[in-house]
């Protein structure tokens, strides 16, 4: 059953103390070593393609891995974890389980994907992912969060999609499209649906690229709380490249903020990209102009194939940086993205622990 409100319980508990976010599931199945038989199970055993790659896919062929992982960034001392869903859209699946048109002669267009969002095996699919994901960090939180008696919180992940509603793929056709804003509204429809079917307490739309695919999962998510008479509490958190803007809708963080201030989000912040180094000025602008709380979870550094978890940041690197962030009066929520395993995210946690949260402006 969907869980009640948890605004007021978060506000309050947020003048507080600083809450911390989970890591990067990605980065840390990869430690498990999955091979793409295991990955598959017997559910997919007969896929076409590789799906070793869909990391959504193992909520439910390989849910012991997904629930340790939970229970490990809650016991590093994560207040909130993601659910394992963020590419569960019919859009996002089709990548591994239908052949790319082009290939063949054939292109990708609203025509393609209105046959993807009607497909019962992907809308199926899609949906099964999300309510399952929502299920299995729900049990973790409850069981970690009664265990050490401070509760725990399930935030639905809602991923970016693989497609842009912002620009052209085709150079020569600069108005082209290759779906349209109903038809991602419709997908996003169905995950946050099984994602609130599925015990999540508040919904995080992140890892924006572009702003208005991010436009498109806000419609979805009020129009589910107006059909269903429910109301989450939302966070909001896009993904920068090095000019400070949202990498394909070129949307600076304050203009992203302006965009999205009318949804009342719980909290805005950035994530992903970039390491907090090179996210901290940023998110010192998004700070300043935001009246609400902030997030912040950025990569652990620059990729780096040659490191453990593939990024250049240990644990008492994002200790340091976080807690700086925190000192400075910048943070509601820490946390880690890509690179970030449990023990970059106890290194957090301890980070913030002492450390007073942002105080949100008063309105003029």
């Amino acid at each position: 059953m969907p869980q009640a409100d948890a605004t007021a319980e978060l506000t309050a508990a947020l003048g507080e103390r600083i809450f911390v976010l989970d890591g990067a599931m990605g980065t840390t199945i990869r430690t498990y070593g999955l091979s793409e038989s295991q990955a598959r199970g017997q559910k997919f055993a007969d896929s076409k393609k590789d799906i070793l790659n869909n990391g959504d896919i193992l909520t439910l062929t390989n849910p012991d891995v997904i629930g340790d992982i939970h229970r490990r960034f809650l016991e590093a001392g994560s207040d909130i974890v993601e659910t394992n869903n963020f590419s569960a859209t019919s859009i996002s699946q089709s990548e591994f389980f239908v052949d790319d048109p082009r290939e063949h002669g054939g292109k990708k267009d609203p025509e393609f994907f209105q046959g993807i969002i009607e497909d019962p095996f992907l809308r199926d699919l899609a949906y099964e992912i999300n309510l399952e994901s929502a299920r299995l960090a729900r049990k973790w939180a409850d069981e970690v969060g009664s265990n050490s008696g401070r509760k725990r919180y399930v935030a639905g992940a809602i991923g970016p999609l693989t497609v842009s509603l912002t620009n052209s793929p085709d150079a020569s056709d600069p108005g082209f499209r290759v779906i349209t804003f109903d038809q991602v509204v419709h997908a996003y429809r169905e995950q946050v649906r099984a994602l609130i079917e599925g015990g999540s307490d508040l919904l995080m739309v992140e890892t924006i690229f572009d702003s208005l695919n991010a436009k498109a999962a806000l419609v979805a998510i009020q129009d589910v709380f107006d059909q269903d008479r429910i109301t989450l509490p939302i966070i909001i958190s896009a993904a920068v490249g090095r000019g400070g803007e949202t990498m394909i809708s070129a949307q600076t963080s304050e203009a992203l903020w302006n965009a999205v201030a009318h949804v009342k989000p719980l909290a805005i912040g950035l994530n992903c990209s970039l390491g907090p180094d090179l996210m901290k000025p940023f998110l010192e602008e998004l700070s300043s102009a935001a009246t609400t709380h902030i997030s912040c979870y950025p990569n652990a550094g620059l990729p780096n194939p040659l490191t453990p978890t593939g990024f250049d940041m240990t644990p008492a690197d994002m200790n340091r940086w976080l807690g700086d962030f925190a000192n400075s009066g910048l943070l509601n929520f820490a946390g880690g993205c890509c690179g970030n395993t449990p023990e970059h995210i106890a290194a957090i946690a301890e980070a913030v622990k002492n450390a007073p949260p942002r105080q949100v402006p008063l309105l003029a």
